[in-house]
């Protein structure tokens, strides 16, 4: 039986590093040149698709919502100058989220979380890692976006496509 939000949190690291390898593919500048889109640079849009999941990564490991919102919004406007820094740290943060999800025992695990901006909700450990996956597609979708309005190609970081990169199991 797959792990759902295993398998998500899978897919979620291959289009990260997906999109973090076509940006390297491109001149260096790219990533502070100024756009108007959803954000200024694409640095500024990664480094708040980082902040984000170092947020809910605090969050999932105990830490409360507006404790966690504190310590990484500092995060969202510090940009890196290259590709290779967001990469490395993409791949730490997904490292001790594989870690952490391996340590649960129970990702249906209801949990009490207060937003300091939408309130309180209940809401399960699984639903909170699906939050963060779909979080990163939205903004992946904005960082294509912003490279096209740059006139560079982006590459396909579909779900689907993760599937065919995946060895086929025989029964």
């Amino acid at each position: 039986m797959t792990n759902v939000p295993m398998e998500m949190l899978n897919y979620h690291t291959w289009a990260n590093q997906t999109i973090l390898g076509r940006i390297k593919e491109l001149p260096s500048s790219v990533l502070s040149q100024e756009l108007n889109s959803s954000f200024p640079t694409l640095a500024h849009a990664l480094s708040h698709i980082y902040a984000v999941d170092q947020m809910w990564y605090l969050v999932l490991s105990g830490m409360a919502m507006g404790e966690a919102l504190q310590e990484c919004m500092p995060l969202n406007g510090k940009t890196f100058l290259t590709v290779e820094e967001y990469t490395d740290t993409y791949a730490e943060l997904a490292e001790r989220y594989k870690q952490w999800i391996q340590r649960q025992t129970d990702l249906e695990q209801t949990i009490i979380l207060d937003n300091p901006y939408a309130g309180i909700c209940e809401t399960t450990l699984s639903n909170m890692l699906l939050h963060v996956v779909n979080h990163g597609t939205y903004h992946r979708g904005n960082v294509s976006t912003m490279l096209r309005q740059m006139g560079h190609a982006s590459v396909m970081n579909d779900y689907c496509l993760f599937w065919y990169q995946q060895p086929v199991q025989s029964n």
